[in-house]
Formats: C-alpha cells, sequence, structure tokens
C-alpha cells in the first residue's frame, strides 16, 4: 500500500523519538522511501547518524544550510513528499504549527508544505491537559491536520496516563489509512461499537454480551475503501481499530453526545449494542446487603435512542443511516418494525440466540433490510460480514 510513497518525517525532541527509528524501518518495509528531519531537540535522542543508515537517506536538520539549500531548498523538500509525519509531536512543535511560527526547519517545512499532515503527539501527560495545548490541538484538527494517539500509559517521567506516542505500527497504519483510495475516499462515516455500561452503582451496572467485533470489522472495512472513519465505542473487549478518531464512551448518554459531535457525516452505522435501560438514580455509594433479607429496589428510566435520533434530524443527518436489529426470535418481523420505528434506512439484523454462538463469537449471519425488501446474507466470518456491508455502503454513496 505504500510503494514508492514518498514520507518526509519529522523527528521533535522527546524521548519518544527512539521510536521514529523503528518507525522509519516499518515504512521502509512496506516500500516507502522515508526522509528524516531532525530538529535541534531532536538530536539530544537520537543520532543523524543512525537516522541517515536506518532511512538509507540524508538528514536535513538546518534550516540555514546553504549545502542543502543549494541541493534541494526547503519549500521543494516540503512539497516532493507525498505526506509528512511528525512522530514524536512534541507541545512545543505543536504550539508552532497551530501559530504558524517557522522559525527552524521543521516549523519551516510545516509551513510550506501542501500535503497532507499526520503528527503522533508524545508529551507529559500534564502537558497534554494544559488548556493551551488543548487548544492547540483544536486549532490543528480545524486546520486539517490528521493525528495518531497519544496512547495511554506509564511515562518515562514516572506519572501515567495519556501522552505516550502511539507505536510505530500504529503510526503505519494511519498512513496507510490516510493514503489509501478508494470509492469511500472523502466521505465521513460514524461507527459505532460495543455494549454501553449504566451504571447501579460504583462497582455494578448494567450490560450485555456484545464484544465489539462487528463494530470493529466494519470501521476497519471502510477505511480499507477509504472512509475517514470516527469509530465510538463503548467498554469493548476488542481493541479499537488504528488508523482512525476513537471515541471512547460508557453510557448511552455518553455516546449520543459523541455521535452528535462526530456529525456531519456521509453515513453512520449504529452497530453499538445500547442498554434500553439505565437505572433512573444510581447510588454513589455501593449498594449493601443489610441481613434483613430485603432486596434493593432499582427505578428504570429509558436510555436516549440513538438511532431514532440520528434518523430523525433534520440538519446533519448522514445521508445513509444503518442500524442493527440483534433478536433471539421472529428476527425479520421484528427487525422490520425497527426499521419503520426509528426512520433508518437500513437494518442489519441477525439472530443472536445462545445457540448461534454469534454474540461474541468470530461469525454472523445477517439479513439486511431496507424499503427494497430483505436480502439474506449467508454466515460468514465477521470480517467478511463488514467488507460485503462497506462495499454495499459505498455504492449506496457513489
Amino acid at each position: 500500500m505504500l510503494a514508492g510513497k514518498r514520507i518526509l518525517l519529522i523527528i521533535g525532541g522527546g524521548i519518544a523519538a527512539f521510536k521514529s527509528l523503528d518507525l522509519i524501518r516499518r515504512l521502509r518495509e512496506r516500500g516507502a522511501t522515508v526522509t528524516p528531519v531532525l530538529t535541534r531537540a531532536a538530536e539530544e535522542f537520537v543520532t543523524p547518524l543512525s537516522t541517515s543508515a536506518l532511512a538509507a537517506e540524508k538528514v536535513y536538520r538546518d534550516l540555514f544550510d546553504l549545502t542543502d539549500e543549494a541541493e534541494m531548498g526547503h519549500i521543494e523538500l516540503s512539497r516532493s513528499a507525498d505526506f509528512v509525519v511528525v512522530a514524536p509531536a512534541t507541545a512545543d512543535l505543536m504550539a508552532k504549527m497551530a501559530g504558524g511560527l517557522a522559525n527552524d526547519l521543521a516549523s519551516t517545512l510545516l509551513m510550506a508544505t501542501d500535503k497532507r499532515v499526520l503528527v503522533a503527539p508524545a508529551m507529559n501527560v500534564r502537558m497534554w491537559q494544559h488548556p493551551a495545548n488543548r487548544r492547540n490541538i483544536a486549532t490543528l484538527k480545524g486546520d486539517g491536520i490528521l493525528f495518531v494517539g497519544p496512547n495511554e500509559g506509564d511515562m518515562a517521567c514516572g506519572e501515567y496516563g495519556p501522552g505516550r506516542m502511539a507505536e510505530p505500527l500504529e503510526i503505519v497504519a494511519a498512513v496507510e489509512a490516510a493514503l489509501v483510495s478508494g470509492p469511500l475516499k472523502g466521505k465521513h462515516i460514524i461507527v459505532t461499537s460495543g455494549p454501553t455500561h449504566e451504571p447501579i452503582d460504583p462497582v455494578r451496572y448494567i450490560a450485555n454480551r456484545s464484544s465489539g467485533a462487528q463494530g470493529t470489522a466494519i470501521a476497519r472495512a471502510l477505511a480499507a475503501l477509504g472512509a475517514e472513519v470516527t469509530f465510538i465505542t463503548g467498554p469493548a473487549e476488542v481493541d479499537p481499530p488504528v488508523g482512525m478518531a476513537v471515541r471512547r464512551v460508557n453510557t448511552a448518554n455518553e455516546m449520543l453526545a459523541a455521535v452528535t459531535s462526530a456529525l456531519p457525516a456521509d453515513a453512520a452505522v449504529f452497530a453499538a449494542a445500547v442498554a434500553d435501560w439505565r437505572v433512573a438514580s444510581a447510588s454513589d455509594s455501593k449498594i449493601k446487603k443489610d441481613g434483613s433479607g430485603a432486596l434493593p429496589v432499582l427505578e428504570f428510566a429509558e436510555n436516549p435512542d440513538i438511532l431514532a435520533t440520528v434518523s430523525k434530524m433534520k440538519k446533519d443527518r448522514p445521508n445513509l443511516v444503518v442500524g442493527f436489529a440483534a433478536e433471539t426470535d421472529d428476527v425479520i418481523a421484528h427487525a422490520t418494525a425497527k426499521l419503520e420505528r426509528k426512520g433508518c434506512d437500513w437494518i442489519v439484523a441477525n439472530d443472536v440466540s445462545p445457540e448461534t454462538g454469534i454474540m461474541g463469537g468470530a461469525e454472523n449471519a445477517v439479513t439486511v433490510i431496507s424499503a427494497d425488501g430483505a436480502d439474506n446474507w449467508p454466515r460468514m466470518t465477521k470480517a467478511a460480514v463488514s467488507e460485503r456491508l462497506a462495499a454495499k455502503i459505498a455504492e449506496a454513496l457513489s
């Protein structure tokens, strides 16, 4: 997928710079040419020699290097690439990008390029959460800058939280997703996945058996056809796909808020198994037995209907809204009624009775119901279902 692609890799000054050496190797394994640019701070963590040796290319470092300017000026360097990656993207580098500063080679290249830019942030958790940094992130996203990561974990400084640079293979996947061309190129699609957890008290919740496998596979299949995917997931067992915007939620209300904030979109696929009800007044403390044998009384409230809410929007309704119906009996009848009741365009229905092994399993057997009728698909892997559904979505949006 990256064969023949020219990647300009800007390496910022942070301990995560050591990962960029592996990133160079991974990109080259896939056929890409990598031209490295080191900031002065990056040279404190990786050497020009090691970077050049792994890239098999000259390393660029100085804005005012007369030899470099004579051989390839910084304007040409910024535009001869197919794609620009900043890894690690430090708080300082992102601030320069957001503010339009160009006082060194890296920031000048980023100002001068006419290519898409992907940043892989890496910084201390407090820096990541700082209001100034959050403003810079919002500005960069508004400018169309792509993000991968950061991940959550232990920091070199000894703290824990978001701020770890994405792993090299995650960055490679994000590069591939950005460069892929396909029938969904330029389309934004929202995919929801996994269960929701509705709290009863701080240690108990209402949920279901959804693993998130089908939603994750659908997101991957759509991205493989060139779509820009916003993936909104509850606390699923399956790891979310890389190379796309991932928003993690717990409750139905949080999922609805994430969906509406991700609009507008060309299509929305609601594969999440959202809990129908929540406890009206979840306890702030763990509910305990008192020895009397009396059972706690839980009062339930209906959760928001995310599928119906989006399907019936007068503004920002996606051109195609796809819902899912997990049923245990009268599958087609219930799913057809759901299609009419919710106002969506398609319903992907399946039988999740325990004997089918579908919920939480590797395979699925679905029927796609629309105004044109019911289309029965044979049982196949969830990946195959996703590829077929993605192709059907691409055809509908063409």
